[in-house]
């Protein structure tokens, strides 16, 4: 095994990233079963076979481990955002990233991120509004830092600021208008949710056409 830098992982770390995941995947299930608000940290660590100690050494609280897990579809859709054209719209190759996502985990290997878990992890976002208030909130992740390199600015920079903030708004309009829609989330399918994004993106690109207009 090796690192983002192709440099050799030791033992204790590959140990330490098999329990991290081990979490996170026990946390996928537990969540998907009853709901985030409704899963407890003790219960993600009993499936999880740790303690609540060693849970805490690798996520300080419940929230951090749904991050965690946020992240796992943010750091694939930030990949497919830095294959886009530089001098592309940064909101539409925001857009053709999550769609390029979107197909791409409906060919993604067994423990890879599947169509399957893309859905189970928004399924579980979108069952908490604490979480999704939590999810939108700045925090630099992947997304934030490519785009940042794109538009050339720091991570503290509010231009960005409001670019991630905007793009946000949008996923989770989305994401909530799709959950409104569908009475079983098991039939629900990337697809549709690429649709529904596209969606609302369209609606955000005709308010904003003649935003400055000259009266």
């Amino acid at each position: 095994m090796v690192d983002v830098r192709g440099a050799p992982v030791g033992l204790r770390e590959r140990k330490k990233q098999r329990t991290r995941a081990t979490l996170i995947d026990a946390a996928v299930k537990l969540c998907h079963l009853q709901g985030f608000d409704n899963t407890t940290v003790e219960q993600i660590a009993a499936i999880a076979d740790v303690s609540p100690r060693t849970f805490s050494r690798y996520f300080p609280t419940k929230d951090s481990i749904a991050l965690a897990l946020v992240d796992e579809i943010l750091d694939h859709a930030a990949a497919e955002l830095a294959r886009q054209p530089a001098d592309l719209n940064n909101f539409e190759a925001l857009m053709r990233s999550f769609v390029a996502l979107a197909e791409t985990s409906k060919r993604a290997a067994p423990g890879e991120l599947t169509e399957e878990r893309v859905l189970c992890i928004v399924g579980i976002l979108i069952s908490s509004a604490a979480l999704r208030q939590v999810s939108v909130e700045y925090r630099g992740d992947a997304i934030d830092r490519e785009l940042a390199r794109r538009m050339g600015v720091g991570l503290d920079d509010r231009r960005l600021r409001l670019a991630s903030a905007v793009w946000s708004a949008l996923i989770m309009t989305s994401l909530t208008a799709a959950a409104d829609d569908v009475d079983d989330w098991a039939q629900v399918s990337v697809d549709y949710l690429a649709t529904r994004l596209q969606a609302t993106f369209d609606d955000f690109t005709a308010l904003t056409a003649d935003l400055r207009q000259v009266v």
